[in-house]
């Protein structure tokens, strides 16, 4: 096989990939903006759905609920993330290699095991189920992807930064919030997208202690479950995709530029 046949066949495949992963969510979305109930059928464009959906008070709650949830856990993991990165980057090999294992934990092991194992974890401690046991869930499981994030930032930068700024005169913490801590920007908001992104769509870890906090995945499973497929959750589903989608290009254009900024 030839160079430019092997190359044409590792598009196609691409192409391919990208058709299977994309084309199912561009047809919701069109769908989205037909008040036809069965998926598949155009009775004419109609905002009816969206209309619906933006009356709809419980929607709304888990919408304003998955929202808060994301954001908060998303900022904490990001601050313990970029710590932990901090500390495990700088261990000694053995040390690095079991820190590294450790955090790596709850990425993958399998999510019903994490969810049972919290449950389990707050009714021995006698933590109910509610905001607390999310926030504290949801912040440990993406702890693991902030590292992954900001620890390649940290292979980038000179070894020597950090002991400049202790010889110019900046206390250990100043240093590390001056010199350190603005080079990992990057990756910090890197982290910071796949933790919100991740927390938005749980479902199996907060059905488990969620109590009576009502997020959009759980909404989706409950109606789902008693009313079928409504055609208003068509309508959600393009509202997600949107807000995820004007995120991650919020925070690569603001990495991008800051990228620009700092120096090689």
């Amino acid at each position: 096989m030839n160079k430019r046949v092997k190359t044409g066949v590792i598009w196609a495949f691409v192409a391919l990939m990208l058709v299977f992963m994309y084309l199912p969510i561009i047809i919701l979305i069109v769908f989205s903006f037909t008040d036809a109930r069965a998926l598949g059928v155009w009775s004419g464009f109609s905002l009816e759905l969206y209309a619906d959906l933006f009356n709809n008070a419980q929607v709304m709650v888990a919408l304003g609920n998955s929202l808060i949830l994301a954001f908060v856990s998303a900022v904490l993991a990001t601050v313990l993330g970029t710590a932990a990165a901090i500390g495990i980057f700088h261990m000694r090999k053995w040390k690095k290699h079991t820190a590294d294992f450790v955090a790596n934990i709850t990425m993958e092991n399998a999510e019903i095991v994490t969810g049972v194992a919290f449950m389990i974890f707050f009714l021995a401690v006698r933590l109910p189920n509610g905001w607390a046991t999310l926030i504290i869930a949801h912040t440990m499981i993406t702890v693991p992807y902030v590292i992954l994030s900001v620890t390649p930032r940290l292979s980038q930068l000179n070894p020597n930064l950090y002991e400049a700024g202790l010889d110019l005169g900046a206390s250990p913490v100043k240093s590390m919030f001056k010199v350190i801590v603005p080079q990992l920007i990057s990756g910090m908001i890197s982290g910071f997208i796949m933790a919100f992104t991740l927390s938005l769509d749980d479902f199996i870890v907060s059905k488990f202690i969620n109590g009576n906090v009502t997020t959009i995945p759980i909404y989706l499973y409950n109606a789902l479950a008693k009313k079928g497929v409504d055609p208003t959750l068509r309508a959600l589903s393009a509202v997600l995709f949107v807000v995820v989608l004007s995120v991650l290009i919020a925070m690569n254009v603001v990495s991008a530029k800051r990228r620009k900024k700092q120096p090689v």
